[in-house]
């Protein structure tokens, strides 16, 4: 079934309002200091020429210029990404900052990074406590399954360094929150990783499952990942399977619905509330549609989405075209749009769309017997949205009577004890 020219009245709904989009920008490129072993974006220098990526001020400027005029809204978001922002230095974020005054024309501006937290020192945290930034710490968990795959370049373990920068934006009082990458290890310990987690005091947590492919070159230290339907390519032995992700997530649920409801917040469990309150759930993966958070690369390229950085994504460059015209590109819309038309039909029937909308696209790696692609996920998402129903119900219900969510937690240990969990 091919739905690629179908427009819902949400659509129109959401392409008539004010113009309103958020971007990664990625000063750095895909340079990073570290050589994670199931990173996707280290293999964007070759598409590059393999030169260390870095954003010159002009650019910087226009880019900062550009956005904040594009998005016809009081707040605009910054989302300094990577590769490894940091790399670029103090300066280059107080020139960011100043541009940013400059050109906010009365909008509020707030600051966020993803950033692997090696880097950080002092100065670092005076710069992120000043001027109100929200950092994002990318840290798998305990020490075994982070040191499993999050290497520096020359093949040292980063754990202690990643929490010894955890302890010092405490001590400064920056606001901080966990990206965790759910591989092959995280099977069978969400608790384990959940109350970890709640021990070095992350509120926020966000949890990505990598399900990758690869191949072998042999003009690559690492195997490089790519389309499943590349020769010879293979399963990557870090990917977390189906059934274990299901699990990951029903194990970590079963913890935060009885006792956490309310203090710790985990982005799927957000977003899935969100879905049975007809909200929108904050996570593109969960949306119908994408194409709402641009990449920005260090050159001024634009693409969809940094998990389709590849020439044929290439939406155009920002100093060539407005990124405003660009977001406003029908070639933007469509890819968006083909995040749902492209679903096969046993996944529009599915009870849990609403809640699932696909999952991300860069997963559809499986195949549906009459040969459509199909979330390599479904298994687990299923038994996620299955297991945890009655709760996002409760929830829900609690939402309409204009109550707090947190009165789930009483309901919830019962009905966990009557089922022996």
């Amino acid at each position: 079934m091919n739905n690629s020219r179908t427009v819902t009245l949400g659509d129109a709904v959401k392409e008539s309002r004010p113009t309103a989009f958020s971007t990664l920008v990625k000063p750095a490129g895909s340079t990073c200091n570290l050589d994670c072993t199931y990173c996707y974006y280290l293999d964007k220098a070759v598409q590059y020429g393999g030169k260390e990526a870095v954003m010159s001020d002009s650019l910087l400027r226009e880019y900062i210029c550009q956005y904040i005029t594009a998005n016809a809204v009081d707040e605009v978001s910054f989302c300094w990404h990577g590769g490894e922002p940091l790399l670029l230095g103090l300066d280059f974020y107080r020139r960011a900052i100043a541009y940013q005054k400059e050109y906010s024309n009365g909008k509020r501006i707030v600051n966020t990074i993803q950033t692997n937290a090696t880097l950080i020192d002092e100065k670092w945290c005076e710069l992120f406590r000043k001027n109100g930034f929200l950092v994002g710490v990318s840290l798998d968990g305990p020490q075994d399954i982070h040191d499993g795959f999050r290497l520096d370049k020359q093949g040292h373990p980063t754990w202690e360094r990643v929490m010894a920068s955890v302890d010092m934006l405490k001590r400064y009082g920056v606001e901080f929150n966990t990206l965790s990458v759910v591989n092959s290890r995280c099977e069978g310990r969400g608790k384990e990783i959940y109350s970890f987690f709640k021990s070095i005091g992350s509120h926020f947590m966000q949890f990505l499952p990598a399900v990758e492919h690869v191949v072998d070159r042999e003009d690559f230290h690492r195997p490089v990942i790519v389309s499943p339907d590349t020769e010879d390519a293979r399963l990557a032995p870090w990917s977390v399977s189906a059934k274990g992700y299901g699990e990951f997530l029903i194990d970590i649920f079963d913890d935060w619905v009885v006792s956490d409801v309310g203090r710790f917040f985990v982005q799927m469990f957000d977003a899935t509330l969100a879905q049975y309150c007809n909200a929108q759930p904050g996570v593109c993966s969960m949306c119908e549609t994408c194409g709402d958070c641009l990449v920005v690369e260090h050159n001024g390229d634009v693409y969809n989405c940094d998990h389709f950085v590849y020439p044929e994504y290439l939406l155009g460059n920002i100093l060539e075209t407005p990124l405003v015209e660009i977001y406003n590109d029908p070639k933007r819309f469509r890819f968006g749009v083909a995040k749902r038309s492209s679903l096969p039909p046993e996944c529009m029937k599915c009870r849990f769309y609403f809640a699932c909308r696909g999952e991300c696209p860069k997963h559809r790696f499986d195949k549906t017997p009459s040969g459509d692609a199909r979330n390599s996920l479904c298994l687990g998402l299923k038994a996620y949205f299955r297991h945890t129903q009655p709760y996002f119900e409760k929830m829900r219900d609690l939402l309409l009577l204009k109550k707090a969510p947190a009165g789930v937690m009483n309901w919830a240990r019962k009905r966990l004890l009557e089922d022996g969990r």
